[in-house]
């Protein structure tokens, strides 16, 4: 008598979701999932922090109580047990998704180098694409503030946004 197991589908394949977790378990977290074999992301800034004697430049994470994993939903007691997670975000207790669009446009800002800071999460205001420039196809709204254009790129289901610094004239209506 012969077993099969279906195939797993390639982690590329798998869809990204938001798991919340304890209040700075963000790192403790990506790394426990990672050990684990999963596909964590924790999209990170650099803040400068002064401290009574020196400035110390520390990273942060841009979701802070969020970290981004690939995996399937059906199997989510692994991750759910990690260290640091509290659960999956959705609604009720089902996990939803979120778009892949979404995931890569966070990745995008992360490696352009541009300064990017929490926002907060913006419902209102025009849709852009980027033309020209490091984030060269992200899609979000533009905003301005202190006399500057900011992109804010948002994850629609966690409600969180983050802003970056740019070139206006990098963008056209989307």
């Amino acid at each position: 008598m012969s077993c099969s197991i279906a195939p797993r589908p390639e982690r590329g394949l798998l869809p990204w979701y938001g798991l919340r977790v304890r209040s700075k378990h963000e790192q403790i977290a990506s790394t426990v999932l990672r050990f684990k074999g999963y596909d964590p992301f924790l999209p990170a800034y650099q803040m400068k922090r002064r401290w009574t004697d020196r400035i110390k430049e520390t990273k942060l994470p841009l979701f802070p109580g969020y970290v981004f994993c690939r995996l399937d939903s059906a199997n989510r007691l692994p991750v759910l047990m990690a260290t640091g997670v509290v659960g999956i975000v959705g609604i009720g207790k089902t996990p939803q998704p979120i778009e892949e669009r979404e995931i890569e446009a966070i990745r995008m800002v992360i490696n352009s180098g541009l300064a990017a800071r929490p926002w907060p999460f913006i419902h209102q205001g025009d849709k852009v694409r980027v033309e020209r420039g490091p984030l060269t196809g992200a899609e979000g709204v533009v905003i301005s503030a202190d006399d500057r254009k900011r992109l804010v790129v948002s994850v629609t289901l966690l409600q969180r946004s983050v802003a970056v610094e740019m070139d206006h004239t990098w963008l056209s209506a989307s």
